[in-house]
C-alpha cells in the first residue's frame, strides 16, 4: 500500500515508520521542515518526503493523488498552554482538504481515551479532533489510548525522573486518579493491525494495556522494578500551575507540556473495553513489562524516537541519541578508575604519606 505518514518526526510517527518499510509499504512522510526529520540515510532513501505545514492553507499539488491510506499523527499540545485547541482543529480540517483530493480510503487517527464525562482541554481537543475527521471523504479509523510507556516517552521520562531524584514525594491529589497505561510496543501493534481492515472502518477502539492503576501505583511499580522502595505522600493544596512547575523542575518535560499533562491527570482515563485486541489477537503487556522494555532498549542504546524529537532543529543529521549514550535512569554518572601495578605497595605507600 502507498501510505501517508503524518507527524513522521514525531514519538509515535518514527517508531512506526520502521515497521511500515518493512512491511513493504510504500510511505510519504508529511513533515513541517525535512532538515529536521531526524533518520537514518538508509531508511530515508526508501521513502518519499513533502514538506507540508498543516496550520497553513492546503496547497493540493504537494501529495501525491495515489495514496491509499494515512495516518494522523498530528498533535499541539507541547507547543501550546492556550490556543493548541485551535491549532488542532485547523490542522485536521486542512488535512481533509488535502485527503479528499488524493484517492486515500482509510485514515488512522490516534487519539485519547474519553470516557469520562468531564474532559480536560486536551481530551477535548482529541475529540474534537475525532469529529472533524469523520467529515472526510475516506472511512476513519480512530484509536485512543491513554499513558504510552516505552523509552522515550514523555511519560515514561516523567515517572522515571520523578522516582530516581525524589525518592520521598508529597505530592497532589491527582496521583490518585485512575489511568490505563498502555506500552509503545503494542499501540504500534494496534496501528498496523488497523491498516486495511474493513472490520475496523469507520469504527472507535479503546486501546489498553492489562492494568488499571492510579498515578501512585504506576510511580511504586517503577520503583519495584528499579528495585528500591519510595514514599508518596498526597496533599489537597497543591494547585495545578504548582503542579505543573513541580513538574517542570524535576522531570524533563517543558512547561507547556507539564501544564496540559497536569489538567489532564485529573481525569479519569480507563478503557471500556479491548476488543480490538480480540479482533486482531494482540496480548497487550502489563505496566511492569512496559518498564522493562523500555529499560533494555535503553541498555542497548536503541531508543529509536523520544517526545522531544519533533522540537529539535535539524543541527544533527541524526537523533542526538545515536551520538550519546541516554542515562539508563535518567541521571548521569562519572564513574572514574585507575590501575595500579601493586595495590599492596600503594596501600602502604598513601598510609606512609598520610601518617
Amino acid at each position: 500500500m502507498k501510505i501517508l505518514l503524518t507527524g513522521a518526526n514525531g514519538y509515535i510517527g518514527m517508531r512506526l515508520l520502521p515497521q511500515l518499510i518493512a512491511d513493504g509499504h510504500e510511505v510519504v512522510c508529511a513533515v513541517r521542515d525535512s532538515s529536521r526529520f531526524s533518520i537514518d540515510e538508509e531508511l530515508k532513501e526508501q521513502i518519499a518526503i513533502v514538506e507540508i505545514d498543516f496550520l497553513e492553507d492546503p496547497n493540493r499539488e504537494l501529495l501525491p493523488k495515489d495514496l491509499d491510506a494515512a495516518y494522523f499523527l498530528i498533535h499541539s499540545m507541547s507547543s501550546s498552554t492556550t490556543n493548541f485547541d485551535e491549532k488542532e482543529a485547523t490542522t485536521a480540517r486542512n488535512f481533509n482538504s488535502y485527503a479528499n483530493a488524493t484517492n486515500i480510503q482509510q485514515v488512522i487517527y490516534l487519539s485519547g481515551i474519553v470516557n469520562d464525562e468531564k474532559l480536560s482541554k486536551h481530551l477535548s481537543s482529541r475529540k474534537n479532533v475525532e469529529d472533524i475527521l469523520s467529515k472526510g471523504a475516506f472511512s476513519l479509523t480512530v484509536l485512543r489510548a491513554g499513558i504510552i510507556v516505552g523509552s522515550g516517552s514523555s511519560s515514561f521520562e516523567i515517572i522515571r525522573d520523578l522516582c530516581e531524584k525524589l525518592p520521598i514525594m508529597i505530592t497532589p491529589k491527582w496521583v490518585l486518579t485512575k489511568t490505563h497505561p498502555i506500552a509503545i510496543r503494542d499501540v504500534i501493534s494496534f496501528l498496523i493491525g488497523v491498516l486495511g481492515n474493513e472490520k475496523t472502518f469507520n469504527e472507535s477502539f479503546d486501546i489498553a494495556g492489562s492494568d488499571v492503576l492510579t498515578y501512585k501505583q504506576m510511580l511504586h511499580q517503577y520503583a519495584q522494578v528499579r528495585g528500591f522502595k519510595n514514599w508518596i505522600f498526597t496533599v489537597p493544596v497543591m494547585t495545578p500551575k504548582l503542579s505543573s512547575y513541580w513538574l517542570y523542575f524535576v522531570t524533563s518535560t517543558s512547561y507547556k507540556l507539564a501544564l496540559n499533562l497536569v489538567d489532564s491527570m485529573k481525569i479519569e482515563v480507563v478503557a471500556k473495553d479491548n476488543k480490538l485486541a480480540d479482533l486482531l489477537q494482540i496480548k497487550t503487556h502489563s505496566y511492569k513489562e512496559a518498564i522493562k522494555m523500555a529499560f533494555k532498549k535503553i541498555e542497548q542504546n536503541l531508543v529509536i524516537s523520544s517526545w522531544k524529537d519533533s522540537m529539535v532543529s535539524g543541527r544533527f543529521n541524526r537523533s542526538p541519541e545515536k551520538y550519546i549514550q541516554v542515562p539508563k535512569y535518567g541521571i548521569l554518572k562519572d564513574h572514574q578508575t585507575i590501575k595500579v601495578a601493586d595495590s599492596k605497595k600503594t596501600i602502604e605507600n598513601i598510609s606512609e604519606n598520610w601518617g
